[in-house]
């Protein structure tokens, strides 16, 4: 009695974890593919889950069935029939572990050559797009090499088209990985890993690192934004031209503090064809919908915030250490610097 009290003890804490586990992102699921490779992995999975349950059923079936019609009476002492040797049993329960086992084979070793296969689909008058991913901590390095740019934290690809990803790592070992369109990749550092991707839908898909890197891991987010040819094709045009020359003069007031002989940011944060890339690229910053991984592009007051102490905000980044944290940034020097920061899209542009 007192062993059921105890589990009735347990039940409401393994209720909530029972909740706890349906919480998450709802742009950032498996359950819900919208890519080829997606669309596989999740077949491969339900198929796996149907045989698992019908496997689960018809034990447990036969289990209940023996515990019924075989269960042991008081006086009864007879020895049961002997089923060792039973060559049409022995024959049964390992013909139907085999078929199980085949029909989970066929569909996952094909699968795997097709998800190998690194060949573009061709695509008439079209180039195949390569993208070469770098993770850093705690951050996305997109370079398009063919179109001459780099792109940070975002990467945009055209909608229907298979894009090649060369998977580089500039510090430790990072996985890069997108949910709805494909299994995770570790990305490590001196070696070359490739995968592909395809969006079958355009849209904002979220990804993120899946292998553990380092205290703000779990913030090392970016967005795969999937656009239709025309409108890709302009964006890449946008990030070849780079951003207009800002026009208020607050603005302008704040592109002095970025350059050089200001806070010197451009010796981290490249913006068009000037500057380095010791930190994301911010050539169309202000497109993004957020900054720092996971912090709400249209605040102000935080993105004030990350520029005056981001290791508050996202510990063990490298901004962290940058030389502009010894001046006083003033209110109106700031108010400057985000103006200017705000001038940094290339949408207009299209």
């Amino acid at each position: 009695m007192k062993r059921w009290k105890t589990a009735w003890r347990f039940l409401p804490f393994s209720l909530l974890l029972l909740l706890l586990a349906g919480c998450g992102e709802e742009n950032l699921t498996a359950l819900d593919p919208k890519g080829p490779q997606a669309e596989w992995l999740l077949d491969n999975m339900l198929l796996s889950l149907y045989i698992m349950a019908f496997v689960t059923v018809v034990v447990f079936a036969i289990f209940f069935i023996i515990l019924a019609k075989f269960r042991r009476k008081p006086g009864d002492d007879e020895i049961p029939k002997q089923v060792h040797g039973n060559t049409a049993l022995e024959i049964t329960w390992t013909v139907i572990p085999i078929i199980l086992l085949v029909i989970l084979a066929v569909p996952t070793i094909s699968g795997t050559f097709m998800m190998a296969d690194m060949e573009p689909d061709p695509v008439a008058g079209e180039d195949t797009v390569v993208i070469k991913v770098t993770g850093h901590q705690f951050w996305w390095q997109f370079d398009y090499e063919n179109e001459g740019f780099t792109a940070g934290q975002d990467v945009y690809i055209p909608v229907g088209e298979k894009v090649l990803f060369e998977l580089h790592a500039q510090d430790v070992i990072h996985s890069f990985w997108v949910p709805a369109l494909g299994g995770k990749i570790d990305t490590v550092p001196g070696i070359t890993n490739e995968m592909w991707l395809e969006a079958s839908y355009d849209g904002v898909y979220k990804g993120k690192c899946a292998e553990l890197c380092g205290p703000a891991h779990a913030l090392m987010d970016f967005k795969l934004i999937a656009l239709e040819r025309d409108e890709y094709d302009a964006w890449v045009a946008g990030m070849q031209e780079g951003p207009e020359e800002p026009q208020e003069v607050i603005a302008q007031e704040g592109r002095e503090l970025f350059g050089a002989d200001g806070l010197g940011c451009i010796g981290c944060h490249a913006i068009g064809g000037s500057g380095t890339a010791a930190g994301p690229t911010l050539t169309n910053f202000a497109d993004r919908e957020v900054f720092a991984g996971y912090l709400d592009m249209d605040d102000d007051e935080m993105l004030a915030k990350w520029i005056r102490d981001p290791e508050s905000l996202k510990q063990g980044n490298n901004m962290a250490s940058a030389p502009y944290l010894s001046h006083d940034i003033s209110d109106d020097e700031m108010e400057a610097l985000i103006a200017y920061l705000r001038t940094l899209t290339i949408l207009d542009n299209e």
